[in-house]
């Protein structure tokens, strides 16, 4: 039988890269997402995750379908500001997205997880979580994925269900690209932050999802893996 995994805002950047991964592995990759991607992969269920309602209506339709055994919250938005502008509303969409999507999109899938006794749940976190300056919403929102990951790990582990977070230092995305030039001497300063000396690549970060989501790390649970080209180690931003 083909394993499913859903994969949250997967037609393009990190999520794309991790539908890749996945579907070259033989999962049955499910994208949920408000645009589909350049090319077809796997299924893709257009859905505006900023909705709850329509969130809810598009996993009742998935797991009515397919019993998923894998689940990647990626969707995410930044909103970046200084503290002293970052409003509410910016806040309460950060928020919304990041992590209500996620919990919706858990409590969706788990129902089939523990009538099977297995279950790998990624949360896709970032480094902002450890404080980065103009993400005061963003990096809220990273820093619950860390809690909601060693919360979920504790209440699910007996389940056979295990949850783990991949949290990436800069990755060289389109979007990354358009506001930093490869040529550009900010793009250079970060670069050569990076004990690695070069950005990461989406690729980076599909690998670390696709060893938690493998049948044989069932023994990683509530983990934060920092996949930052050594950032994390050096203490540097990013």
């Amino acid at each position: 039988m083909i394993e499913s995994a859903i994969v949250t805002g997967a037609s393009q950047g990190i999520g794309r890269a991790i539908a890749a991964r996945l579907a070259g592995a033989g999962y049955q990759v499910i994208n949920l997402d408000r645009v589909p991607p350049a090319e077809p992969l796997g299924i893709h269920v257009p859905v505006d995750l900023a909705c709850r309602r329509s969130t809810a209506e598009a996993l009742a339709a998935v797991v009515a379908r397919h019993p998923v055994t894998r689940l990647v919250n990626n969707v995410g938005i930044v909103r970046p500001a200084p503290v002293e502008e970052q409003t509410p509303d910016d806040l309460a969409a950060v928020m919304d997205l990041n992590v209500r999507t996620a919990i919706q999109c858990a409590e969706a899938v788990l129902p089939a997880m523990r009538a099977e006794g297995f279950g790998r749940i990624v949360n896709i976190s970032s480094r902002a979580a450890l404080g980065k300056e103009l993400r005061t919403a963003y990096a809220a929102s990273k820093a619950a994925l860390h809690g909601l990951t060693k919360t979920w790990a504790l209440e699910l582990g007996a389940h056979g269900i295990t949850v783990n977070a991949v949290s990436p230092g800069p990755i060289a995305t389109d979007l990354f690209r358009r506001v930093n030039p490869d040529n550009s001497p900010r793009t250079a300063a970060i670069r050569e932050a990076i004990p690695m000396r070069r950005m990461g690549r989406p690729e980076d970060i599909a690998a670390a999802v696709a060893f938690f989501l493998g049948a044989d790390s069932g023994f990683v649970t509530g983990q934060v893996l920092h996949v930052c080209g050594g950032m994390t180690v050096a203490g540097v931003g990013g």
